[in-house]
């Protein structure tokens, strides 16, 4: 026995979200949630701000344990309709931050020398040009 999936288009997502019931698209996955605002640990505005969207970038916002993950299948009620399906990539934050760290290591690097080099130079100039013309 074999059971089919539904599909939804996110329009069918979004019309089907008349307050009495809260749904909204993880990773093309079609979830209803209605039934479980009061146990979400970070409460229920945040699935609320989701209803009707592709909610996967909040998703991915906040670092879900596998538990979530096994969890959420319980909710799981249909497909996204191929038309309406985006790829997500997901960007890995501490890559950008290391990223941003070796920059501002090489500004440091660039300011303890350059700065050093030029003050040396001008104490060298305003010596030979006033100290030592007297």
């Amino acid at each position: 026995m074999t059971t089919e999936t539904a599909i939804y288009s996110l329009e069918e997502v979004r019309n089907k979200c008349d307050g009495k019931n809260i749904w909204f698209v993880i990773h093309n996955s079609v979830y209803d949630v209605t039934n479980y605002l009061e146990e979400h640990p970070g409460g229920e505005e945040l699935l609320l701000e989701q209803t009707g969207l592709d909610a996967t970038e909040a998703f991915e916002t906040f670092d879900h344990s596998d538990a979530t993950t096994e969890a959420m299948k319980k909710y799981k009620i249909g497909e996204l309709a191929e038309e309406d399906r985006v790829t997500f990539v997901k960007i890995n934050r501490w890559d950008e931050y290391q990223e941003a760290s070796r920059k501002r290591a090489r500004y440091r690097l660039v300011s303890w020398l350059v700065a050093p080099f030029f003050l040396g130079v001008l104490a060298t100039v305003v010596y030979r040009r006033f100290i030592l013309r007297k």
